[in-house]
């Protein structure tokens, strides 16, 4: 290697204790000249001849080289070249502590780290250095960051012009052939591979994929055998950091999941096995971990993954809010279409669209409808296909009163189920909103027998107080009661009061009202609505003074006297009585036109009752028949 001398100088010096020589042009062209052999052409051979010299080394050094430089060489830029090589030497060859160039000294320090590196530094340059059986590792180091190296070369343990593409400078023990340029043919280049796993394992982690040979054209046949075997150390021992912390993970053992979170991660845990850390699963690392054979999962895979997973409700929630900034698209909805969704009454089903959230139904068990838990209700869902319904489009679902109607009465765990889930659903509903065919509810009156909601009355009912000895209601049971809310029990036909009965655009007299037909044929055409006071023909003759009360109280059944034209006040002016003289027989006080034919109410709500009394003008033949009568 001494030539490179020759390229800068012709007059070059190797002073020793033990003695010293000189190399030097002008003394071979002379001693040529003496001999009269002509000097070749291709120039005088400076290195052939050895001169005795006899000047020592300089004090305190045991080898001094003096180079002579060629007239037209810069010292100045050779030493600069020389302060550069210097850096390399000092990594390259570990029993070289110092080089000083010119008026410039550089000194290697190396310091062990905890993770098993060593910080190696050269002046103002720091690597981290990590050594395995037949190689040295190092990576230059910015701010703490580990900075991949673009190409080198191997070196074995100077520069070689072996070129590299790895991501680390390569400093082995390989046989070179004798010029140190090459690789002996057959040179074991596999075996420098191993360690570089434990390289990259004490690496910060987010720093590791880096450190991946990533796929691409080698630059050379010692490149492509390196880098193969770089990978395979890699894919058969753990360095990637695992999600959460713990062991490192081997590579085909390990799962990365675009887009995951430490919240999604955190859910996640135990249900997909070896995921690795969040940072380390975006795009910038896809090419280092696929290059090593990491699992990449999709939302496909994790909503299968998923199925027959059993978790608490409140868990699903979790997972589908760590799920939300993954679903950016159509796409990874639909891939995400196969997810369990835990259901109100136990049940786990797959997929939302088979599922509807309940927008205010709470915590009930509806086994007719595939209603999403509260506690796992989740915004998700609905983008991902679930319907929403409401406690009023749960009440009007014809599979519920399938099921009022179905019921079987000796199943008494089944009807108190029943009756939770409706009177709950109704407490949440306008009473108006409750279909009237949920009056056939099965409830436990004060004797425990199942009876029809709308067969009973709420403990101490003012309806009792007027009804006929005989009349078909029952009393609820207290218990009952006291469980629900009242308004909910009346709602689906429990009486408290008299109950109002509506039904938008009828079509005929089939409503279940006493007298309905005669009514109706009193009708000129049919009414848009119908709004009519159920079971005014069970009231007691003798009790009409405070039943005719209690209708006046009752803001809902006022309403439905106020129309003289509608059915309640029909059926009044026809059935009712008061002390033996029909309704429809007696005039308002303050109403003159039949004075001394007609006798005045009695009543003292009489006002209020106005379009349940006589008119001002004759409506009828029977009307007039009295009239003339009287």
């Amino acid at each position: 290697g001494f030539t490179a001398a020759a390229a800068v100088s012709e007059d070059i010096e190797i002073r020793s204790r033990s003695g010293s020589i000189r190399f030097s042009a002008a003394h071979t062209r002379d001693a040529l000249a003496d001999r009269g052999v002509p000097a070749p052409e291709s120039g005088i051979p400076v290195l052939r001849l050895a001169w005795p010299a006899s000047m020592p080394p300089a004090p305190g050094w045991d080898t001094e080289v003096v180079l002579r430089l060629r007239p037209g060489i810069d010292a100045e830029t050779l030493l600069d070249g020389f302060a550069a090589e210097a850096v390399d030497l000092l990594l390259e060859l570990p029993a070289l502590a110092a080089v000083t160039v010119g008026g410039r000294e550089l000194t290697r320090t190396c310091t062990e780290a905890e993770s098993g590196l060593r910080v190696v530094a050269v002046g103002e340059r720091t690597w981290w250095e990590y050594a395995g059986p037949h190689a040295r590792w190092l990576v230059p180091v910015v701010d703490g960051v580990a900075v991949p190296v673009p190409q080198d070369v191997l070196r074995a343990p100077t520069r070689s012009d072996e070129e590299l593409s790895l991501p680390a400078l390569v400093i082995a023990d390989v046989p070179m052939q004798p010029d140190r340029r090459r690789l002996l043919p057959g040179a074991p280049v596999a075996g420098l591979a191993r360690g570089y796993a434990g390289f990259v394992a004490a690496l910060p982690p987010r720093q590791r994929p880096a450190m991946v040979p990533v796929p691409g054209f080698a630059r050379s046949e010692v490149d492509a055998l390196l880098r193969e075997a770089v990978l395979q150390e890699l894919r058969a021992h753990p360095w990637l950091p695992p999600a959460g912390g713990g062991d490192d993970l081997v590579p085909d053992r390990a799962t990365a999941l675009t887009g995951l979170t430490d919240e999604l991660a955190t859910v996640l845990a135990d249900v997909v096995p070896g995921l690795i850390r969040p940072d380390l699963c975006g795009p910038r690392y896809a090419a280092a971990l696929g290059a090593v054979d990491v699992h990449r999962l999709g939302p496909a895979r994790i909503a299968e993954l998923l199925a027959g997973v059993e978790r608490e409700p409140a868990w699903w929630y979790r997972l589908y809010e760590a799920l939300t900034p993954l679903v950016v698209d159509s796409v990874v909805a639909e891939e995400l279409a196969a997810i369990p969704v835990p259901l109100s009454d136990g049940r786990t089903v797959t997929g939302p669209r088979t599922a509807v959230l309940g927008t205010d139904v709470g915590h009930l068990r509806m086994p007719w409808v595939r209603l999403v838990h509260p506690d796992a209700a989740h915004p998700l869902l609905t983008r991902l296909g679930a319907g929403t319904v409401t406690a009023v489009d749960l009440l009007a679902d014809p599979a519920l009163l399938a099921a009022v109607e179905d019921v079987d009465v000796d199943d008494h765990e089944a009807t108190a189920e029943l009756a939770e889930v409706v009177l709950r659903l109704a407490a949440q509903v306008p009473a108006e909103a409750v279909p009237r065919e949920l009056g056939a509810l099965l409830l436990p009156d004060a004797d425990g027998e199942l009876v029809p909601a709308d067969e009973l009355l709420l403990p101490g009912a003012p309806l009792a107080d007027v009804l006929v000895e005989d009349a078909p209601f029952a009393t609820l049971d207290p218990q009952v009661a006291e469980q629900y809310d009242a308004e909910a029990l009346r709602a689906v036909g429990v009486g408290w009061g008299f109950t109002v009965l509506r039904a938008e655009l009828p079509t005929g007299p089939d409503h279940d009202l006493p007298d309905e037909e005669q009514w109706w044929g009193t009708l000129d055409e049919d009414p848009e609505s119908l709004v009519a006071v159920r079971d005014l023909d069970l009231v007691d003759d003798a009790r009409w003074d405070r039943a005719l009360s209690l209708l006046v109280a009752e803001p809902g059944t006022a309403a439905a006297l106020g129309d003289r034209r509608g059915y309640t006040a029909w059926w009044l002016r026809t059935y009712a009585s008061l002390g033996g003289r029909t309704l429809g027989h007696l005039r308002a006080p303050d109403d003159e036109a039949f004075a001394g034919l007609l006798d005045p109410c009695p009543h003292p709500d009489a006002d209020r009752l106005r379009p349940c009394l006589a008119a001002t003008g004759v409506e009828s033949t029977e009307t007039a028949a009295l009239l003339l009568d009287r």
